[in-house]
């Protein structure tokens, strides 16, 4: 079977998969854990990286969905850059594959970490090896001229929305990658409009014994971007494209990846927002939120308890669940959040408490 692993580190992102085949990769790694406060709830998240990649110390991707710290913090610190022999010794993870989004290359102004990881991103482009870059193709010509670089011989790195991840194929490996985002499309005046300051947004599309199971990843979306992607989706008869199982939801429960209004008690989505998650959610869907603890008052950042009372609903009337990574199975000893994938479909097991399953697809498996 398969797994996707969601770690409990705050208002932060790391999807860690585990394919059938025994392939690996991360989505995003934040280890904001403190180990001074004896009170931070939030795991060690390198510790984890490392039980989780085993002995091999190798992934075969790790993508950086944007360069928001939330997204990267102490990467640096865990795996082997080419760029430079310092972030090179034997206990670091090596890389196959670096995924990044255009502005990870593009991006100027960045400093700190963020700064170290656009170098790594640069480097491997120009090497012409060991990176994807997720972009329309034209967008990287100027940088690629600038590096005195033909553009035509770096087009195989390069992944356009409404392209499959060449890396992973359902044949080979039970598993392919969808890319919604970063993309382009036409404005009113025919002009392409590039969006390539736009965080990483896919759909997973899992195969185990002919049974399909959808994860859509979606970073820090706000609802503009989420709206575009689901007209481009739309204008290309590409729905299926978006349909889910899994669902990891925006940028930490918060309101704005559903609207523009907060709302009194419960936030309530634009339109089309609202028909990703009310009509292409399969029967005992999951939603995951990693954030904090949803709170009971009003808050400034997310989560938002509006945003999450629209999450509860969505989940109510699917017959699922709505997950927090840092409430499961209690606010009190978080856990990961484990998801089996087999020919059942995905399946949640509450692991710190008991071996009960508490929430397993049984829909009927949609064929590959």
């Amino acid at each position: 079977m398969h797994k996707v692993k969601f770690y409990p580190i705050g208002n932060a992102d790391t999807c860690f998969i585990h394919l059938n085949n025994d392939r690996r990769i991360i989505f995003d790694y934040a280890n904001k854990f403190n180990p001074e406060d004896y009170e931070d709830k939030r795991v060690n998240l390198e510790n984890h990286i490392r039980e989780d990649v085993g002995d091999s110390k190798k992934v075969d991707v790790f993508a950086i969905s944007h360069l928001d710290k939330d997204h990267y913090q102490g990467a640096s610190e865990i795996f082997w850059l080419e760029h430079a022999a310092k972030y090179q010794s034997q206990d670091r993870i090596k890389i196959e594959t670096l995924w990044v989004p255009a502005a990870a290359i593009l991006e100027e102004g960045i400093i700190d970490e963020g700064r170290v990881l656009r170098t790594e991103a640069r480097y491997r482009l120009k090497e012409g090896s060991g990176v994807r870059v997720f972009s329309h193709p034209d967008a990287l010509d100027s940088w690629l001229k600038d590096n005195g670089i033909d553009p035509k011989d770096r087009r195989e790195l390069i992944t356009n929305a409404g392209e499959l991840a060449p890396e992973f194929s359902l044949a080979d490996d039970g598993v392919e990658f969808f890319v919604h985002s970063p993309f382009a499309e036409r404005g009113k005046d025919g002009s392409l409009i590039i969006r390539n300051d736009s965080a990483l947004f896919m759909q997973l599309t899992f195969e185990m014994d002919g049974t399909q199971t959808r994860l859509i990843l979606s970073a820090d979306g706000a609802y503009e971007l989420i709206e575009g992607i689901i007209r481009v989706t739309k204008t290309h008869n590409n729905e299926e494209r978006l349909i889910w199982d899994i669902n990891n939801i925006p940028h930490h429960c918060s309101y704005k990846s559903l609207s523009n209004d907060k709302g009194k008690d419960k936030t309530i989505p634009t339109k089309e927002v609202d028909w990703l998650y009310s009509q292409q959610g399969e029967d005992k869907g999951l939603l995951i939120s990693t954030s904090d603890v949803i709170p009971s008052e009003d808050t400034k950042q997310p989560p938002h308890r509006q945003a999450a009372a629209y999450y509860k609903e969505i989940a109510a009337g699917l017959n699922g669940e709505f997950l927090v990574t840092m409430e499961e199975p209690t606010t009190k000893n978080p856990k990961p959040i484990v998801i089996e994938i087999s020919r059942k479909g995905p399946t949640y097991k509450k692991t710190a408490l008991s071996p009960i399953i508490v929430s397993t697809s049984t829909r009927t498996p949609r064929a590959g």
